[in-house]
């Protein structure tokens, strides 16, 4: 048989009993390794790599071992994106080790994983009870998915029904101490405003490392003498605090006069305002 057709045949070989050696090992050797596994998994493809290439002093052998590799890898990347029982064949399926609260020994086991190693996986997600968790999936790629019960969920604003407003990119426009002017009309600002917003910042270009400008309009920035404290945006804040006080003080013109008709005035534009900042509360929050 011709070298370069041996040297084909035992790479597809390896490369088979190194993907069947692995899948047998399970999800944990493409994760997280100990120091034995690491070790381990090194010297199986060191082996391997040995066997394939046989004498060590053909180049042309190894260097047609490494592309019989790459294109077998290829491969199986372009049947995993055309069909899924290859893709879970390759790449595997997702196992629920946690269900309800309960952890499925039998799914756990057969993934190799110890309880141990389960709860060091939830304590990275900042879980620390078992039984807080409604479903936890260990995925192909041997991290944890997990879902806390409804109750033990943070708050959102959905749960209270606040409106919020929407995000938008922040927008860097300085860097290194030099306006980037297309990320400024991508801001919708002007340089005009730029350098008023530095003025009122009262620090000058040349020492802004890198400026951002946030999806309310508000520039920050990061100087290169990090001695220099940058005064806060107020301007929202002051604003929520203006439109309260004028709420407040509708309500205690309307509590003191005894007109009827200045009380009915009073307390309908108190309203008008308590409206007003219901809607803008999403917005002028920090």
């Amino acid at each position: 048989m011709p070298g370069w057709v041996f040297i084909i045949v035992r790479s597809v070989i390896f490369l088979l009993l190194l993907f069947l050696t692995t899948k047998l090992l399970g999800k944990k050797q493409i994760s997280e390794l100990s120091f034995f596994e690491y070790v381990a998994g090194i010297t199986i493809g060191s082996i391997a790599g040995e066997v394939v290439t046989g004498l060590e002093s053909n180049m042309y052998h190894g260097a047609l071992a490494i592309i019989v590799f790459g294109l077998i890898t290829f491969l199986a990347d372009y049947l995993s994106l055309k069909s899924k029982k290859f893709r879970d064949v390759m790449d595997g399926r997702g196992a629920v080790v946690i269900k309800d609260g309960k952890v499925l020994e039998d799914h756990l086991k057969k993934e190799k994983y110890t309880i141990d190693e389960l709860s060091a996986l939830l304590r990275q997600k900042d879980i620390f009870n078992i039984a807080d968790v409604e479903y936890a999936v260990l995925e192909p790629r041997g991290n944890l998915s997990a879902l806390l019960k409804r109750e033990n969920r943070p708050l959102t604003p959905k749960d209270l029904q606040m409106k919020m407003s929407n995000e938008k990119e922040p927008q860097t426009v300085i860097m290194d101490g030099e306006v980037l002017l297309e990320a400024l009309r991508s801001a919708e600002k002007s340089p005009g405003w730029l350098r008023t917003e530095l003025e009122k910042l009262d620090v000058t270009l040349e020492n802004v490392f890198i400026g951002q400008v946030d999806s309310y309009g508000v520039l920050t920035v990061d100087l290169y003498d990090d001695k220099i404290n940058v005064p806060q945006p107020v301007q929202r804040p002051l604003l929520m605090a203006m439109l309260k006080k004028t709420h407040a003080d509708l309500e205690v013109f309307s509590l003191a006069t005894e007109c009827e008709k200045s009380k009915k005035m009073y307390e309908k534009n108190a309203a008008i305002v308590q409206d007003i900042i219901d809607q803008l509360k999403p917005y002028l929050m920090l």
